[in-house]
């Protein structure tokens, strides 16, 4: 085996990838097709497809539906193709963040997020993590921005480990993710 192969860091792989994510992705952003009303589908808060009360459970299918996914400035989802714009529901977030890796520490920190569409997502500018408490129940909604205005929920163990990276900076507790500082919540 060559060197430079035995030498690798993993970690830095996983960076270089994320940082190549997204390319292949249909342009949906830049399709504007004609509105063809409303679908009974829904994606729900643990991250379910579901078609007309019945669960999807085809993979292929959903992460298809995926690809063509768009959420506009008017806050709907779409199923978006080059001829048709369909709305859905999404109770909270298309995607789910279900494990984070830290490369590196401190202000050099990189956190790259892997979601349930097997997307890697490196937080930063361009990916920004931001986190919600309801006012009643306390309860956070951290998400990480994916790609458009499409965004992925962290589920509890992705949010515990970001909690376990937590730092405190100018009075605020959060993480270090590609050069920026995420607030993790009150």
């Amino acid at each position: 085996m060559p060197a430079a192969t035995q030498n690798r860091d993993p970690m830095q792989s996983l960076l270089k990838a994320a940082r190549e994510a997204g390319s292949g992705l249909p342009p949906v952003e830049r399709w504007h097709p004609t509105y063809c009303g409303e679908m009974d589908l829904v994606i729900k808060r643990d991250g379910s497809w579901w078609h007309e009360g019945t669960r999807i459970t085809r993979d292929r299918l959903i992460r298809l539906f995926a690809t063509i996914l768009r959420k506009d400035d008017d806050g709907i989802h779409y199923l978006v193709t080059p001829v048709e714009k369909i709305g859905i529901e999404v109770e909270v977030a298309p995607f789910l963040a279900v494990r984070v890796d830290a490369v590196g520490e401190g202000r050099d920190q990189s956190l790259v997020f892997h979601t349930n569409m097997d997307e890697l997502i490196e937080a930063g500018p361009d990916h920004p993590i931001s986190v919600t408490v309801e006012a009643g129940t306390g309860e956070p909604t951290p998400l990480v921005h994916v790609r458009g205005n499409l965004q992925a929920l962290m589920t509890r163990p992705v949010f515990y480990e970001l909690a376990e990276l937590a730092v405190e900076h100018d009075g605020v507790t959060g993480v270090w993710s590609g050069g920026e500082f995420f607030a993790l919540g009150a």
